[in-house]
């Protein structure tokens, strides 16, 4: 079973001017040894996102060794794709200095209730700022997927040639405020030009809307994916699934020990956006609670027996 450390940071501790509220889509990377740099999204006074940082040690959590000031990334331009707000999804290391932030730009409600699209910035200082890859998203839209909802992407880099994508995906909006969304995989030989099939990974069971932000690990040719999937509208709940290939996976959700908090605490009605990481001996979950991470950050962590 899963161990909770609880909130490990929270708005309301912080008076930065883009950071106002909310903690969403905690996204690791590793500095050096136990010292890791977590991206996530804050919003500002105006209630868009923006990227910023914290670093912490993971042999003491609950201290903040440093934030940053001003947002790593910030709005795109008018009528782009992120002109309303940006939320990081998934840091990838390619050297030293450099690091590739797959994130998610923002538009508000036209006919539909947003539109969620995967970009792609670059930072060559370690994540003290980025700058985009480009103006429009990398994810493209097709005729088997003309909904703009390719959004919250895990990327994980098997070796030079060959990377993997898992993303969400719209399957249809059955009205203007609710669309219905699974995950599905895209491949790339260089983390910058990506191809879509539209096959799904993990499907939507009875009843449910929605399945939200993957993230995967290999362990001994097993691919493990954590995710989470809405019982009921704007209630999630954690899920976990197991393939051998990457592409067709079992879901095994049951076998996810991850209660919710007790009552009163940040996690007691609901829990999202996973984030896994290895560290040592052990697996930390960087992860939110209720109303979508309005309270802050949330870290666990689980140890083989």
């Amino acid at each position: 079973m899963w161990k909770k450390i609880g909130l490990i940071i929270k708005p309301q501790d912080y008076d930065l001017k883009w950071w106002k509220s909310y903690g969403m889509d905690p996204s690791p990377i590793q500095l050096k040894g136990s010292i890791f740099r977590v991206f996530f999204c804050g919003r500002n006074n105006d209630n868009q996102s923006l990227i910023g940082y914290f670093d912490i040690d993971l042999n003491n959590p609950k201290k903040i060794l440093k934030i940053s000031k001003t947002p790593v990334l910030t709005l795109g331009k008018l009528g782009a794709f992120d002109d309303n707000g940006v939320t990081a999804s998934c840091p990838i290391r390619i050297n030293k200095n450099r690091i590739y932030l797959y994130y998610i730009g923002w538009k508000p409600k036209s006919t539909t209730r947003y539109s969620l699209m995967t970009g792609l910035a670059i930072s060559n200082n370690n994540g003290e700022t980025f700058e985009r890859y480009s103006m429009a998203p990398i994810l493209k839209l097709t005729n088997r997927e003309p909904y703009s909802i390719l959004t919250a992407p895990f990327v994980l880099r098997e070796s030079k040639n060959k990377w993997l994508m898992w993303y969400v995906s719209c399957e249809e909006w059955v009205n203007e405020n609710y669309p219905k969304y699974n995950i599905k995989i895209a491949h790339s030989r260089d983390g910058l030009n990506w191809k879509q099939n539209g096959t799904v990974c993990i499907k939507l069971k009875k009843n449910e809307r929605a399945i939200a932000r993957p993230c995967v690990i290999k362990e001994k040719k097993i691919y493990k994916m954590w995710y989470c999937f809405e019982k009921g509208v704007g209630n999630y709940r954690m899920g976990y699934a197991e393939s051998k290939d990457g592409t067709k996976w079992k879901r095994r959700d049951n076998e996810l020990k991850f209660p919710l908090g007790k009552k009163g605490e940040f996690d007691d009605q609901m829990q999202e956006y996973p984030y896994v990481i290895n560290h040592k001996d052990k697996k930390f979950m960087f992860y939110n609670g209720n109303s979508y991470g309005k309270d802050g950050i949330g870290l666990a962590f689980y140890k083989e027996d």
